[in-house]
């Protein structure tokens, strides 16, 4: 079947789900949505309500379907699963969303879909390494949003903290979605100023850094947890996510995102799904683009895959 490049997929109304397809109604890159969910009624009035917003902003159809509608969709996003829960961390979600996804990736294998398929549920690595194993499709053509939400928490934080354009920050976090994830530092920078030289252009004192740098990585580690005391769920910022992915892939921009993506011995890594930079356009993952890691983040990130292989052994893929 052709691939229908102005046509996006949703699977999951939920709070997430219907954040990302209102966001990508807006964006207008897509003339048509497809929502599904397993409470039929619930993906139904979703589209209804996105809908009503179309004759405000860009012309698309957008309606609630099956299986069956997905398959010439440009992008798949599946963002079904169980809510994470106040005190409760992304890999204790494992069970209950491996389940659920088991039955949606029998669905997509049975129709041989040539898009691309997003996976954005959590724990989005373990998510993300089952897509591959069992959706029947091109690993270069399945990952996971991965850590762009924390990326993109980062730059913000940064940018505050140094009172600059936060999209003039260029920095990572990488390794697992979650607790073991960590901040790049060693190749941070303000268009092209090491972090260590532009806090002291900025008037801050350099001899703080190191703090101030660690107490923002927690900050940007923990902050879902924080919205999700505050707000019992996070999806206005991973919804800007998914809309930032698919801009890439759909008008094939061979941006620069860390997303989860299978590691097959890259950074001495095998058998996992985590987050490194990459370039992504239409045909999905092009390459991952092989950033200088100082030793002791090369042993974080190891430290981080070994985290998410512990939690691979305790499940049936």
């Amino acid at each position: 079947m052709t691939i229908n490049f102005r046509k996006v997929a949703v699977v999951g109304c939920g709070f997430v789900g219907s954040a990302s397809a209102f966001a990508l109604m807006q964006s207008g890159l897509f003339s048509e949505m497809v929502m599904l969910d397993v409470n039929k009624e619930k993906a139904e009035g979703e589209a209804m309500d996105i809908s009503h917003g179309t004759a405000l902003a860009n012309p698309m159809k957008i309606y609630a379907g099956d299986y069956d509608d997905i398959q010439d969709a440009a992008i798949i996003v599946v963002t079904a699963g169980a809510a994470q829960k106040p005190g409760e961390t992304r890999l204790d979600l494992i069970k209950k969303n491996i389940a659920i996804h088991k039955g949606i990736m029998d669905e997509i294998r049975k129709r041989k879909c040539e898009g691309i398929l997003l996976i954005v549920a959590n724990p989005v690595d373990i998510l993300t390494l089952y897509a591959i194993e069992n959706s029947g499709m091109p690993k270069e053509r399945v990952f996971g949003s991965g850590t762009v939400l924390d990326t993109a928490r980062l730059r913000y934080a940064l940018g505050s903290c140094l009172e600059v354009d936060s999209r003039s920050v260029h920095a990572y976090v990488i390794g697992e979605h979650g607790d073991s994830e960590f901040v790049s530092w060693s190749n941070a920078n303000v268009s092209g100023v090491p972090m260590h030289d532009f806090f002291a252009l900025r008037g801050k004192n350099v001899e703080d850094m190191e703090k101030t740098e660690d107490e923002i990585a927690n900050e940007v580690k923990n902050a879902a947890y924080e919205i999700i005391q505050k707000k019992n769920a996070t999806y206005y910022g991973i919804a800007t996510s998914v809309v930032r992915i698919c801009r890439a892939v759909i008008r094939d921009e061979k941006s620069v995102l860390p997303v989860s993506v299978s590691l097959n011995g890259a950074y001495g890594i095998n058998d996992v799904a985590l987050s490194v930079p990459a370039i992504v356009g239409r045909n999905g993952i092009e390459r991952l683009v092989p950033i200088a890691l100082s030793e002791e983040e090369r042993e974080k990130l190891s430290k981080s895959a070994e985290v998410l292989k512990e939690i691979t052994k305790t499940i049936e893929f």
